[in-house]
């Protein structure tokens, strides 16, 4: 990869106005509305008082796919999604006309057999009152890029889970077509679509995306701990673990202690974790 490029980098602002279909079909990419009777999915895919999932700042304004550009030099076929997170600043809007403003944050050079990790941010404007909504973190794990330096402030890493029984769990039926929905929220990677695509990346059928899983989480997290109503998520951060298959049930663990809120994501047919170290803040929990 080219270090100094990559320092000096700096990706156009995107601009992206949504209104509550797209709102709504995010919403069903997280399977809300499974249950026909339940209020507090509606409010989440029918217009009429529309809550956007925060989770949803993800994906708006995505920069697309960038990372194969020449001139960063970036073995991007071994480039793999490792952690997210955001931060909610003001609430995300059901309809809204945001700014993405997108820099690197940071690159650690693991070593040269072992790769590096590049940290990304995503900062969501409101482009009519100009406030920040929220602030999203992306930490690539750059497999093929090790052993040629680093920059900037690489921060902590995520804690592990506390050892012992979860204290409640929540699990979420996927359908096998999810990640044909989910896909139309942005990330139109092939991975997720096509199996022969799937094949040459090594598996046997499409998988879910990363950010799928992450916002079934945050669609858990606002059930169990926040009583339906979304503006008490303030905050997510989760390390991505293991590949998810569109289909499979996701079991949300959550470990509380105090006013922590951890947890992980299993799939239950495999019984493997496939979203680790897992923390949430929550308004509301002392």
């Amino acid at each position: 990869m080219n270090l100094d490029i990559l320092q000096r980098f700096k990706l156009d602002d995107k601009h992206h106005d949504y209104s509550a279909p797209e709102t709504i079909l995010y919403a069903l990419g997280l399977g809300y509305g499974s249950d026909p009777t339940d209020e507090t999915q509606l409010a989440f895919v029918y217009e009429k008082g529309l809550k956007a999932v925060p989770a949803m700042c993800n994906t708006i304004a995505h920069p697309g796919f960038w990372i194969d550009r020449p001139e960063l030099g970036i073995d991007w076929v071994k480039v793999l999604h490792a952690e997210q997170a955001f931060e909610i600043h003001s609430t995300i809007p059901a309809e809204g006309r945001m700014r993405g403003d997108y820099s690197i944050l940071s690159i650690e050079d693991k070593g040269a057999d072992k790769g590096a990790i590049m940290k990304m941010q995503k900062r969501l404007y409101d482009r009519d009152s100009e406030l920040l909504c929220a602030t999203v973190t992306q930490t690539l794990f750059l497999r093929g890029d090790g052993g040629q330096g680093g920059f900037g402030d690489i921060g902590p890493g995520l804690a592990a889970i506390p050892d012992g029984d979860p204290d409640d769990v929540l699990d979420i039926s996927t359908l096998p077509q999810i990640a044909l929905i989910y896909r139309l929220s942005g990330d139109l990677n092939p991975i997720h679509a096509s199996p022969s695509v799937a094949r040459k990346a090594g598996f046997d059928r499409p998988i879910l995306h990363g950010l799928c899983t992450m916002g079934l989480a945050a669609r858990a997290i606002i059930s169990r701990l926040c009583d339906g109503d979304p503006a008490r998520l303030k905050a997510m951060e989760v390390r991505f673990s293991k590949p998810v298959f569109p289909g499979e049930t996701i079991r949300v663990e959550f470990f509380l202690e105090g006013g922590a809120v951890r947890f992980r994501c299993r799939s239950v047919e495999r019984d493997l974790v496939v979203l680790d170290r897992g923390s949430a803040t929550v308004g509301g929990v002392a």
